[in-house]
């Protein structure tokens, strides 16, 4: 009963409200969330609360965010590939992965300089109202060579499994079985890889982790 009560609270609390709840929770990182905060309110920015975390977006477009770690805190700009970032104060967090994200961390005993902060974010605004966005790019159909699909069609537990795997996983089964350039080996990397699939796993999760 007091779980509902409290999730019925905050949904009647304004984002406002939500952001200074997120705020007045936090220990470790609750001054440099205020700080931040207050830079973001010299600007036409909306407030708003997306996936918990502070957001301000404008006319309907992410802007930035601010988010805590254990060991550190974050200024997100989501278009922030497009930020000169002449002071060199961003970062993107999984290279390879994120495409626009920009992250400019903070940690413990890092000072905030207000004037520095409101100068990325003010050219986030100008860079969002001038319409620049990293569009996403639509990843190719995995083509599924012929002797893949026969062995698919006829085994149901394979074609689950396989149909259970990411696109990129099914993707590196069906090049690996492709390319082969023989009959009699790609009919061996069927076999290998039938019985990877049935585990779950992908082709190279092995030297991923490496």
């Amino acid at each position: 009963m007091e779980k509902l009560y409290l999730r019925k609270k905050t949904n009647s609390m304004t984002d406002s409200e939500k952001v200074d709840a997120f705020i007045a929770e936090q220990t470790k990182w609750k001054e440099k969330l205020q700080q931040l905060r207050a830079v973001f309110q010299k600007t036409e920015l909306k407030e708003e609360v997306k996936w918990g975390k502070p957001t301000y977006t404008l006319d309907g477009k992410m802007v930035a965010a601010m988010a805590d770690f254990k060991n550190h805190m974050a200024l997100w700009f989501h278009q922030g590939v497009f930020l000169k970032d002449r002071h060199k104060k961003l970062i993107n967090a999984q290279e390879g992965v994120t495409k626009a994200l920009r992250q400019w961390r903070f940690e413990e005993e890092d000072e905030i300089d207000s004037n520095l902060v409101l100068e990325y974010i003010k050219e986030a605004i100008a860079n969002a109202a001038a319409g620049k966005e990293l569009k996403k790019v639509p990843k190719k159909e995995v083509a599924i060579p012929k002797i893949l699909k026969n062995a698919l069609a006829k085994d149901k537990e394979l074609q689950k499994k396989f149909n259970g795997l990411t696109p990129g996983r099914q993707r590196e089964y069906a090049e690996y079985i492709g390319e082969a350039k023989r009959e009699a080996t790609e009919q061996n990397r069927l076999e290998k890889c039938m019985e990877m699939i049935k585990q779950g796993v992908g082709l190279n999760d092995k030297y991923k982790n490496c």
